[in-house]
């Protein structure tokens, strides 16, 4: 394994008085010199922080211990681990200790500080790193304990994909639909291919090991399908359209170059798949039916994956039957019952699951548990958000509107109402479904959602105000043309994109899916959450849709945070979960102090996920 696209990153891990954490966990990632020798992100009393993991003596020890807790980390083929020691500003530098403990220490003799944006490395023990800053990122080179020497500087937020076996060429990401997509580059920087070409999207997901002349691996959206393929210096890009499917797919090499193991999201479930590229062959591995969050190919056609479904917190599997770090302590099932519900709409029927709870009769009070991206999609995955909705009465519904991923191009790139508006056109329908089987109580039906699902919150309690009854937006945009002025410049090119042009060229447009045009209209009561650090969802355009609210006595909450948009701090994210437990029972089942379950350590110790993302290789930056 040469790169590592997600450096063991996790998502930040929270825990309340109670015990309750709220973070995605994260596979381990294995030594390649040492494979029983793994490093992972785990809870540590509500942070997330950096463990190591021995799968000979199954003994693990906690690596970091930090305030706000630590997201990313890696192993070497030394075995040597490394963190990435960022502040709550997200800047920070690589960190290594060694792996049966000891002091900490600077992986690079120099190497300025900047936002984590990619780590690779060669076999011969070559580094690449990518540091990003506000105008745009610098790629490094160099050795461990040693100086890392600047090879490339792009004016954008670009990302580090990986780095060949010989350290020769270094990989760039950019959104899919740029014309530099995928950017290879020699070491001394200098630009040798880009793709797409003619080739449509393009995502860049890693080199072969091994091999005599350097081999990428990429995924091509072509038509409707999502296709694998192969670039090399002297063929160029290959696609292998025998190696087509219908939806998002992500893959990796096996550490012995000798396959390519292929996870595929669709219709919120996952599947896997080996692909031998030479024999063209395709064949399916047999996990349960539910989600893989996550897939690693390991040595002898073994496989370790992250494995949960609706109503089972996430477990750590290996085909093989490898020990992995697992839960320390034996979660309790969701108390409910998982549906699929099919919704017909203009553009092909509506994919929601919905949970509804196992010992009340319908119809229930009902939360819309509305998912960020805007390109994402809600799994057959446990979250605890939907579990503690699910246990304090609620049913709850996750709708993979038009625009979400995992069920092929067309289906992402429906936008037939308008930004927004589409997407809530398909909220209705599947509400006004929910009533007709008699799942739901049209008095009580509310809307909760986080980033871009909070957005969807605050424009569809303005544009569609009887349909709704209450409605939580956490760290939302409130109004579309001051987060693109106030946003970064990755947000900007993205709403651009989304819109059609920036605020200047297309002014209707952004005022037509704009919370903050329809603010008179809001007739429910409103939890808003933000951030006060808030680079995506900017504070600024929130506090101007409050003034509103206020100056039209509008019934509403606010909470701030003294976070960024992810957050790190264990008890800020059980506070809005309380929070929004409480607003929602006071709005929809009339429960004056509320009544929300916050589960206890003894009853689940794993973590979901407050933004349930699709496959991250190709999952273009959105506010999410």
């Amino acid at each position: 394994m040469t790169g590592i696209p997600g450096s063991g990153a996790a998502r930040p891990a929270s825990r309340g008085a109670a015990g309750f954490q709220v973070y995605r966990p994260a596979l381990p990632c294995a030594s390649r010199g040492y494979p029983n020798l793994m490093v992972f992100t785990g809870d540590a009393d509500g942070r997330c922080e950096v463990f190591t993991w021995d799968s000979a003596t199954r003994r693990r020890r906690q690596v970091t211990d930090r305030p706000h807790g630590t997201l990313h980390c890696a192993i070497d083929a030394d075995a040597t681990v490394w963190w990435f020691d960022e502040g709550r500003d997200g800047v920070g530098s690589w960190q290594v200790q060694d792996f049966g403990g000891g002091a900490d220490r600077p992986a690079f003799a120099s190497a300025p500080a900047g936002r984590h944006r990619g780590l690779a490395m060669s076999e011969q023990g070559t580094v690449a790193l990518g540091i990003g800053d506000q105008d745009g990122t610098t790629l490094r080179l160099g050795l461990r304990d040693g100086p890392a020497e600047a090879v490339h500087r792009t004016a954008d937020p670009a990302s580090l994909v990986d780095l060949s076996p010989r350290a020769d060429l270094l990989v760039l990401g950019r959104r899919a639909a740029d014309a530099r997509a995928v950017t290879v580059l020699s070491a001394d920087g200098e630009t040798v291919a880009t793709l797409p070409g003619d080739h449509g999207r393009v995502w860049a997901l890693g080199f072969a090991p091994g091999t005599a002349e350097a081999e990428l691996l990429v995924v091509a959206e072509r038509g409707q399908r999502y296709l694998l393929g192969s670039w090399t210096l002297s063929a160029g890009l290959v696609l292998h359209e025998w190696c087509g499917f219908d939806t998002e797919i992500t893959a990796s090499w096996y550490p012995d170059g000798s396959g390519v193991l292929v996870r595929q999201d669709r219709h919120g479930r996952s599947r896997l798949f080996r692909a031998v590229l030479p024999r063209r062959s395709l064949e399916p591995i047999d996990v349960p039916a539910g989600t893989l969050l996550d897939a690693s190919p390991q040595a002898h056609a073994d496989v370790h994956y992250l494995w949960t479904d609706t109503v089972t917190p996430p477990q750590s599997c290996s085909l093989s039957g490898t020990p992995l770090p697992q839960r320390e302590a034996d979660a309790v099932r969701v108390p409910g019952r998982a549906l699929d519900l099919w919704t017909p709409g203009p553009d092909g029927p509506v994919h929601t699951l919905l949970t509804v709870p196992e010992t009340r009769p319908a119809p229930h009070p009902t939360v819309f548990l509305v998912h960020g991206g805007p390109a994402s999609h809600d799994r057959d995955a446990y979250d605890p958000a939907v579990h503690s909705l699910v246990a304090s009465g609620f049913a709850v519904a996750r709708v993979n509107y038009r625009g979400s991923t995992g069920y092929g191009p067309a289906w992402r790139a429906a936008l037939t109402e308008g930004v927004g508006l589409t997407q809530l056109a398909d909220l209705a329908a599947v509400r006004a479904d929910l009533l007709a089987r008699g799942l739901a109580r049209p008095d009580a039906v509310g809307l909760w959602g986080t980033s871009w699902g909070g957005y969807l919150v605050l424009l569809a309690l303005g544009t569609q105000p009887e349909l709704w009854q209450a409605g939580v937006a956490v760290k939302p945009v409130a109004d579309c043309a001051a987060a693109f002025h106030s946003g970064t410049a990755a947000l900007r090119a993205l709403d651009a994109s989304l819109f059609g042009g920036t605020p200047d060229q297309v002014p209707e447009r952004y005022a037509r899916s704009s919370p903050s045009s329809y603010v008179d209209a809001v007739r429910a009561p409103v939890l808003v959450v933000a951030g006060r650090r808030d680079v995506k969802c900017p504070p600024e355009q929130v506090e101007s849709y409050l003034a509103a609210l206020r100056a039209r006595g509008v019934r509403h909450e606010e909470v701030w945070l003294d976070s960024g948009h992810d957050g790190r701090d264990g008890g800020d994210h059980v506070e809005v979960l309380r929070r929004a437990l409480e607003f929602l029972a006071r709005g929809l089942r009339g429960t004056k102090g509320g009544n929300p379950r916050l589960l206890t350590p003894s009853r689940v110790r794993a973590g979901g996920a407050a933004d349930r993302p699709t496959a991250p290789q190709l999952r273009d930056p959105g506010r999410r």
